[in-house]
């Protein structure tokens, strides 16, 4: 038995002994949207009403050892399951933060109460656990089947300025089209209290689980939300670049672009998220250096002065110290891959780039998604059977034996101050291919010029 079906069976078994004594157990949130889309859904959660939170605790005590996740909330669950069990809760807003409430357990508030605290309208159904009837207050099944994303209360939902974000997201995952009102509620809340963990929660999900991300930024230019967390974005809109190279339009046009190529490309990333995030970020140096020069215009390293633009960005963002360096590096050599194809590099050149990269293929990949990413009327070379040979066979050296430092201290070198720079002599020999016995000769070589 799966996991899934081993907490449906625990929900049921819940439900009917809830339903013993007189209240009632629903399925509630995404598990009901899903299974109206047709989507699988692992996460179960179901609510309990029509009963006392003591009279739940001895139901749940009956049946395993409960866990208390949030006591005070009404949220428990049961030992070896990953089934959230919660009562229904009213909220009232006390500050301008996404954890600014205090939250009061309510069993008899009703189902109608109960949904209304909810986001949006195809997140506030319930389905009932024993007899499977769907409950539909606010016409979330409706809204589902028209590919509508619409919020459920006015006032609720502007209590948790986190709920923009989320709806950005939905709205990348799903392809949803956001009902006005919502945009319009959306569009005066404050982002600015918000912890940058649940900003790149909702970033995260919408970068690796749909299939055309830039919805998700589209979504929050059109609420006018991008000024306070990704400001770096926002500057890209009416960038102009050169339209014999970038007919699609400006800088953000051709970084929207980027990012839905990246999607289909983020698998072959050795770190997806951050793979993704290099999509985001790639040309946020254009925005600083752009320029438009006896009618061309043009944006000459734009990879390297827009590094401290994507530092920023990313420490804005998140304290993942990895994931920031992998952005920032792969940012940096994103031009490379496709320049170096359509030159026919030599091996050393592509070997070096490779070497650079700490994450290889997915620098081919970016550079891909930076070529297909935009409209030229240029005919394009597309390069990736050289890049990915290129690619084997700098890993085809890199398996090669090498000259190490251990070797260089058999021959009789001592480490110090020099030792560092003979190691980099020697991996420049290796990159180059030559082998480790003719290497170590030109290393030591190399010593003895030094001294």
């Amino acid at each position: 038995m799966d996991s899934v079906q081993k907490d449906r069976n625990m929900a049921l078994e819940i439900a009917r002994l809830v339903d013993r004594r007189g209240g009632n157990c629903y399925y509630v949130g995404g598990l009901v949207r899903d299974t109206l889309m047709q989507r699988e859904c692992k996460d179960i959660d179901i609510e309990v009403h029509g009963i006392a939170p003591a009279e739940l605790e001895k139901i749940l005590d009956s049946l395993g050892e409960r866990i208390s996740i949030g006591e005070s909330f009404g949220i428990y669950n049961i030992k070896g399951y990953s089934l959230d069990i919660a009562m229904p809760r009213k909220e009232e807003n006390r500050g301008r933060g996404h954890k600014d409430f205090d939250v009061f357990v309510d069993p008899f508030i009703g189902t109608e109460a109960a949904c209304r605290r909810r986001d949006f309208t195809f997140n506030a159904m319930l389905q009932h656990v024993i007899s499977g009837e769907i409950v539909d207050h606010f016409g979330g099944r409706e809204d589902l089947e028209k590919g509508i994303l619409r919020h459920v209360n006015d006032s609720s939902f502007a209590e948790d300025p986190l709920r923009v974000l989320r709806g950005a997201q939905f709205a990348a995952r799903m392809k949803l089209e956001i009902a006005d009102e919502t945009v319009k509620l959306c569009r005066g809340m404050d982002l600015s209290a918000l912890p940058k963990e649940r900003i790149f929660l909702e970033l995260e999900k919408a970068l690796l689980k749909a299939e055309q991300p830039s919805i998700f930024f589209e979504v929050l230019r059109n609420m006018n939300q991008l000024g306070h967390w990704f400001p770096e974005l926002e500057a890209l809109i009416g960038v102009e670049q050169s339209p014999r190279y970038h007919a699609e339009g400006d800088v953000w046009t051709h970084t929207m672009m980027v990012i839905d190529e990246a999607a289909k490309l983020r698998h072959k990333a050795r770190q997806p998220l951050a793979f993704m995030l290099v999509a985001v970020c790639h040309d946020m140096g254009k925005a600083i250096c752009s320029e438009e020069k006896d009618g061309v215009i043009h944006a000459y390293g734009h990879e390297t002065k827009g590094l401290p633009l994507i530092e920023s960005f990313m420490q804005r963002i998140s304290n993942e110290t990895e994931l920031i360096k992998y952005v920032l590096n792969l940012s940096k050599l994103h031009m490379q891959p496709l320049t170096k194809a359509r030159a026919h590099a030599s091996i050393k050149s592509t070997n070096k780039m490779f070497d650079q990269a700490i994450d290889p293929e997915g620098l081919i990949c970016i550079g891909l998604a930076d070529d297909r990413g935009r409209i030229t009327a240029e005919p394009k070379e597309p390069g990736e059977d050289f890049l990915y040979e290129r690619l084997e066979l700098y890993r085809e050296y890199m398996a090669r034996p090498y000259v190490m430092g251990r070797d260089l201290i058999e021959a009789g070198l001592k480490p110090g101050r020099e030792f560092t720079e003979i190691l980099g002599y020697a991996h420049k020999l290796r990159l180059a291919g030559v082998d480790k016995e003719t290497a170590m000769k030109q290393v030591l070589g190399f010593a003895r010029k030094l001294k």
